[in-house]
């Protein structure tokens, strides 16, 4: 039986890491009786280990709690518990669209961050009903009044009624609940119309196959009805339709406003792509909703087994891994220095990061990763045989003549920074040596927000982590991307013993690409060990070399034997010596141990 339109309330919680959106998603699934005290564990909205270990959302959830308000009334509520990562801005994007209203959970030691501004910028965009919790009430460093009004200066939202919380201790629970039911709108939808919903995400289970989350808009979704993807274009029947309490509860139908699960004997994930409009196959919706766009990897890499033997193992672990996540792509490459591995296409360096740690806990794997790199645009000068003028670039080893090059195009991102005044000029240099334009810089109480528009290339490397260590962990940072501009960029080679290393190319600006060689032929001298020969270790641009370092030869004392006599005997020995170097040189090749690569491609440029 559908639930009366006036009684549901769907609603999100938007916070930055670690300011208590889960453990307030812990608290009101127990206080609505969702799970008994024995059943609840930490996090329980988030499932995987590594969510719980970095405190972050990966996965969209979402659990359906029965709540009656102080009016006497029974209410649904509808929880979505979003990522809050910028990689996944587009996940969130539609979830926020399912919903009618937002929980803005600030912490009350740390303020306004930069990640929570991005997400509630989103949420007054769908028009949303935004309550301001301010959390961690209970923690000494707590300043309640100073957040609330930073709420009203940075945000622009009333706070004189947020909500004083702590998830943790259980305090104003209640009040949020209320909060909920009187001041967020219920959905609207029409029940007579055909059938119209948003897919809000899906992932595979090994038992049910792929699983997907939805949010019906208008109509009503039976068990049993033919159905129709209308992005895709394929049409499914569902066989089964529920929602999540958090355990699973089957259901026969969903109705208008309502948010639930269905399953459709989908084998991929690539086939229930996130913001898709569901329809009846019979009696179709006019149009497709709003807002679907099909998500582009931003950041790509390569990723290698350390042992050669394990390469049929990843390409099972990373095609298992692919079922869940339709926004990773790989394709197979080779290169001569790390044998057979796969070139993959991630959100982001987050994303990145994610799915490399899940491949080594989860199936087992030693993998070595190359440098990330970016996706360029290169213009031809004239077209190629096939007619193409313009071809897009994953991979700098695959670079094509720079003669046939006209232009080359990078993606820019504008950041936006929060910082504490103190660090806030070690912040604009690092910003300002990778290549960034100020925008704008203002202030909010005793911190600075900082707008810069950044090439993409220069923040996937290790800008995070500097930006982290430069603030002592303080500033918090947040991006969207604002497309492609020209550069004077170029390929820089790194020359091991005169042969080009095809995993240690990159393509760099020409104003930094001395610096980045020099720091990476530098830190190779280091990593590779001695050989009975001289080996030079080059950057180069085309043919000319920008950097140079060289590994003396390990030295044999041949002269050990001769003890007195004439000084011409120790001369011809060392002679013999020297042309059995430079013999060993032209033919001997050089080893460059798996760990020299793996610290070599994490340098990132702090040299």
């Amino acid at each position: 039986m559908a639930t009366d339109l006036s009684r549901i309330r769907n609603f999100s919680i938007i916070a930055h890491i670690d300011h208590g959106k889960s453990t307030l998603a812990d608290r009101l699934i127990q206080q609505t009786g969702g799970l008994t005290a024995r059943e609840m564990s930490e996090q329980v909205l988030d499932n995987m280990d590594i969510e719980k270990e970095r405190g972050i959302t990966i996965k969209a959830q979402t659990v359906r709690l029965a709540y009656q308000a102080k009016d006497g009334l029974d209410y649904v509520l509808n929880l979505m518990d979003t990522p809050g990562h910028v990689d996944f801005a587009y996940e969130v994007s539609r979830s926020l669209a399912a919903c009618e209203g937002a929980l803005l959970v600030v912490d009350a030691a740390q303020g306004v961050e930069a990640q929570t501004l991005a997400n509630v910028y989103q949420s007054i965009e769908h028009d949303h009903e935004i309550v301001p919790v301010i959390n961690k009430i209970d923690l000494p460093a707590a300043e309640p009044e100073k957040v609330r009004k930073e709420i009203e200066d940075v945000i622009g939202i009333d706070a004189s009624e947020a909500v004083m919380a702590s998830a943790k201790s259980g305090i104003g629970i209640a009040e949020i609940l209320e909060a909920i039911v009187t001041k967020i709108p219920p959905p609207k939808g029409d029940a007579a119309a055909p059938l119209k919903a948003m897919l809000v995400d899906s992932w595979y289970d090994p038992y049910l196959g792929v699983v997907i989350l939805i949010r019906v808009i208008d109509g009503v979704l039976k068990r049993g009805q033919q159905i129709k993807f209308m992005q895709a274009g394929t049409t499914h029947l569902v066989d089964r339709v529920g929602c999540f309490r958090p355990k699973i509860e089957q259901l026969q139908e969903l109705g208008t406003g309502e948010i639930g699960f269905i399953t459709a004997q989908i084998k991929d994930v690539a086939q229930a792509r996130v913001g898709d409009t569901l329809t009846d196959a019979k009696r179709p919706a006019e149009h497709a909703l709003e807002g679907f766009k099909e998500v582009q990897p931003v950041v790509f890499c390569g990723l290698f087994p350390v042992d050669a033997n394990d390469f049929e193992k990843l390409r099972e672990s990373i095609s298992k891994l692919r079922l869940n996540d339709a926004s990773f792509s790989f394709e197979m490459e080779t290169s001569a220095a790390l044998g057979f591995g796969f070139r993959c296409g991630f959100l982001g360096l987050l994303h990145l990061e994610i799915i490399q740690e899940r491949l080594t806990r989860e199936y087992d794997l030693d993998l070595i990763t190359t440098a990330p790199s970016v996706v360029y645009q290169i213009e031809f000068t004239h077209p190629d045989p096939a007619g193409i003028t313009q071809i897009d670039l994953h991979n700098p080893a695959d670079m094509p003549d720079p003669n046939k090059i006209a232009t080359i195009s990078e993606p820019w991102i504008q950041a936006t920074i929060y910082v504490p005044d103190e660090y806030l000029g070690s912040i604009l240099k690092l910003c300002q040596d990778r290549r960034g334009i100020q925008k704008n810089l203002t202030y909010v109480g005793g911190r600075a927000q900082a707008t810069y528009e950044l090439p993409l290339n220069e923040v996937v490397f290790d800008f995070y982590d500097r930006l982290k260590s430069l603030s002592k962990g303080y500033a918090s940072f947040d991006y969207t991307q604002i497309g492609y501009r020209e550069g004077d960029l170029v390929k820089m080679s790194i020359l091991v013993n005169e042969e080009p290393v095809d995993a240690l190319s990159m393509i760099v600006h020409r104003g930094t690409a001395e610096i980045r060689g020099r720091g990476m032929v530098e830190r190779l001298k280091d990593l590779i060990p001695r050989h009975l020969f001289k080996i030079p270790i080059q950057a180069a641009i085309g043919g000319k070399v920008i950097a140079r370092e060289t590994i003396s030869a390990m030295r044999k004392d041949v002269t050990a034997k001769c003890y007195g006599g004439d000084a011409t005997r120790k001369k011809k020995l060392l002679e013999k010596q020297k042309k059995g170097k430079a013999k060993m040189r032209e033919y001997g090749s050089v080893s460059i141990p798996q760990e020299a690569f793996i610290a070599a491609l994490r340098m990132g440029d702090d040299a």
